[in-house]
């Protein structure tokens, strides 16, 4: 391991810090809860208020690309009829937590596919696990 991944690491772990961070694959549906900073200017105070609070999005892995520090996943979903994408790093600070709500079972690495698919071309099967088959 040379110096550069070894700082890397250290980064990540710092970043990271008590976090836990969920592993996903594209397909899985997604509850990514996003630090939203709103800041006001208050004429009699002449200073600037900023409110912080946590906004949920929900919504399929379409992609995961980079590595290390420059890792992040891209999830999409439908809102008022219309496709919304967010890129998320997974480092990222405003990024407070990421939760699996589903699994999907995929056969491809980016489901780029699905911005042209509405309805029930655009589902994706749920991905039944090894493990808890045999447990059973």
């Amino acid at each position: 391991m040379n110096i550069l991944q070894q700082l890397e690491a250290e980064q990540m772990n710092t970043l990271r810090g008590d976090k836990p961070r969920p592993e996903f694959r594209p397909g899985d549906t997604l509850k990514v809860n996003v630090k939203v900073v709103e800041s006001t200017y208050d004429e009699k105070a002449k200073q600037t208020k900023t409110r912080e609070r946590l906004q949920a999005f929900e919504g399929v892995c379409i992609a995961r690309q980079g590595a290390g520090l420059n890792e992040s996943f891209t999830v999409r979903k439908i809102s008022y009829g219309e496709g919304v994408e967010r890129v998320f790093p997974v480092y990222s600070p405003l990024v407070d937590s990421v939760e699996v709500v589903r699994k999907g079972r995929v056969r491809r690495a980016k489901l780029y596919y699905l911005r042209g698919r509405r309805g029930k071309s655009a589902r994706i099967a749920e991905r039944q696990d090894r493990a808890s088959e045999s447990a059973s």
